[in-house]
């Protein structure tokens, strides 16, 4: 998410060292590291199967300025709320009216799942009283794409012209879908290197356990995770996998050099967005008008790169379907448990069998398709699914064990090797009224 708030002075860039000493100066020592949740939630007018349009008292707009009563104060462009925002805390809404929390860095996972309990409770209320509601899917089930409407926020229709012309299912992508993520800390370039390569190795385990959104135009897909496969077709230059990721050699100087050579999808002049049409890498070369590049400019473009492992000023995973809050909330442990605790980091780092690229990449899919059942060498991904959830409760118990029960809810998945995506498809075939079919996932 980003509000993409007015620039202001920012030091020009002289080459590329200082866009990995960028990243060197988001580090943290261990005792600062936290823990932070997005969820995005799927909005409708109650009672229908539309989606919510910006404008009108049923609209996000109303609904995001509703969010007042509870102390927030609205953030404005060009005369509208395209956000809210309290403390840090920050709601906001994606292009075809998802509606977001970026939560604030907690030092436990269990606050941070509190909060998101806090602002999903504030939302039903708001909901309630504007005739709306929103579901816990991975993609919009019913609503054909040319039917959706666009958010008034400058970003999305200047990405609407750029990522939209990138893949066949960009849009699909920016007004369809809804995740799940959480962001963390590291300490130095080496942990960092040892956080994203784990998490990547297991990104094709967390789509299959996290796989929600089976579902789309009114029928099946054929995938479990329906979301992570329309990723597959939106921009290969700025999604799925840096080949740094996989083959050993990742390293702040890797994450630049792929992100210098992904097309850049805008450039903030004057309060206005234009398009380069070109990488960042020739931009930084030739300039803009006569002058350098700022490291604003590269913050903007680092956020519009969504590879399954991001790195900004935190380490974001993003392999997972929205889910309830309960999955969500275990979802922060997980990754807490993983990736905090160094034995626990170890242990998943050597989970799965060592793949090449490709066949990581084959992976990936068969888990959006297949989910648990994915095959992995002689087994499959069911087989990894406990041991994984195992390996975090451990690495909790040893860190913070008020986290640990947070698993359950994802341990019960494991156990059973079906993520939500199942129970949805054989809800579907005993409930075909698409708005009592809704009422299970409203959240």
């Amino acid at each position: 998410m980003s509000l993409d708030a007015r620039v202001h002075e920012s030091p020009l860039i002289g080459g590329t060292a200082e866009l990995g000493a960028w990243f060197r100066g988001s580090e943290r020592p261990r005792e600062r590291w936290k823990v932070g949740l997005e969820h995005e939630k799927i909005a409708l007018l109650a009672g229908t199967l539309e989606p919510v349009p910006y404008q009108g008292p049923r609209g996000i707009g109303a609904a995001l300025a509703a969010f007042s009563r509870f102390g927030y104060e609205p953030f404005l462009e060009d005369g509208r709320v395209i956000a809210t925002q309290k403390n840090g805390l920050t709601v906001s809404i994606e292009p075809g009216g998802q509606v977001e929390l970026s939560g604030r860095p907690w030092a436990t996972a269990r606050e941070a799942h509190q909060e998101n309990l806090q602002h999903l409770g504030d939302l039903r209320e708001i909901a309630s009283g504007l005739g709306l509601r929103t579901v816990a899917l991975g993609y919009r089930p019913f609503t054909a794409l040319e039917l959706m409407p666009w958010m008034p926020k400058t970003r999305y229709r200047v990405m609407r012209q750029t990522l939209g012309t990138r893949g066949p299912l960009a849009k699909n992508m920016m007004l369809m879908t809804a995740t799940g993520q959480v962001s963390l800390d590291w300490r130095d370039e080496a942990d960092c290197v040892r956080k994203v390569t784990a998490s990547a190795r297991i990104s094709p385990l967390l789509v299959a356990l996290y796989a929600n959104s089976p579902l789309a135009d009114g029928q099946p897909t054929g995938w479990l995770s329906y979301r992570s496969k329309v990723w597959n077709e939106v921009d290969p230059a700025r999604c799925g996998y840096p080949r740094a990721m996989l083959d050993g050699s990742f390293s702040y100087a890797a994450y630049v050099e792929w992100a210098l050579d992904a097309p850049m999808l805008f450039l903030r002049r004057g309060g206005q967005y234009l398009d380069p049409r070109c990488t960042f890498r020739t931009l930084l070369a030739k300039g803009w008008e006569g002058q350098p590049l700022t490291l604003s400019d590269w913050t903007d473009h680092l956020s519009t790169l969504f590879p399954e492992v991001r790195i900004k000023k935190v380490v974001e995973i993003r392999a997972a379907d929205c889910n309830g809050p309960a999955l969500t909330g275990a979802l922060a442990a997980l990754m807490r448990g993983l990736l905090y605790d160094q034995t626990a980091l170890d242990e998943v780092s050597a989970l799965l069998p060592p793949l090449g690229y490709e066949d990581h990449l084959a992976l990936h899919h068969a888990a959006q398709q297949l989910g648990l059942k994915a095959r992995v060498r002689s087994g499959n991904l069911a087989d990894y699914a406990k041991d994984l959830v195992a390996i975090a409760s451990r690495g909790l118990k040893r860190l913070d064990p008020l986290d640990a029960p947070l698993l359950e809810p994802l341990a019960e998945v494991a156990e059973l090797g079906r993520s939500g995506a199942h129970e949805v498809v054989e809800h579907f075939e005993r409930e075909r009224r698409p708005g009592v079919f809704l009422e299970r996932y409203e959240i």
